[in-house]
């Protein structure tokens, strides 16, 4: 993942996408770099508009969000349940008890 930092700093800062920086600031954040990985993001990355990826892959992101929230109201749900049984199992030993003394 520091490989594809690196590379999206160097976009940002406007310096050249190549192995001797992308090499420079790996080693400036203090990883060992890689010469195999930094060669293949290099080319991979070569012909493609950063921009215009960086604007594809946001766009996701903005649902993310609405998506996260189903998982969230399911688990909800099943949280109310766990708590509905506990409370019937409650009522139902109170029953049990009553019938002891009753």
């Amino acid at each position: 993942m520091e490989y594809v930092y690196a590379a999206l700093l160097l976009h940002e800062a406007g310096k050249e996408i190549n192995e001797e920086n992308i090499k420079k600031v790996i080693e400036a954040a203090g990883v060992e770099p890689d010469e195999a990985r930094i060669k293949a993001l290099v080319s991979a990355l070569e012909g493609v508009d950063i921009e215009e990826a960086i604007s594809q892959a946001a766009m996701p992101v903005a649902a993310a969000p609405v998506a996260a929230a189903a998982p969230a109201a399911e688990e909800q749900k099943a949280e109310e349940k766990k708590e509905e049984d506990e409370e019937k199992k409650e009522e139902e030993a109170a029953a049990g008890l009553a019938s002891l003394f009753g």
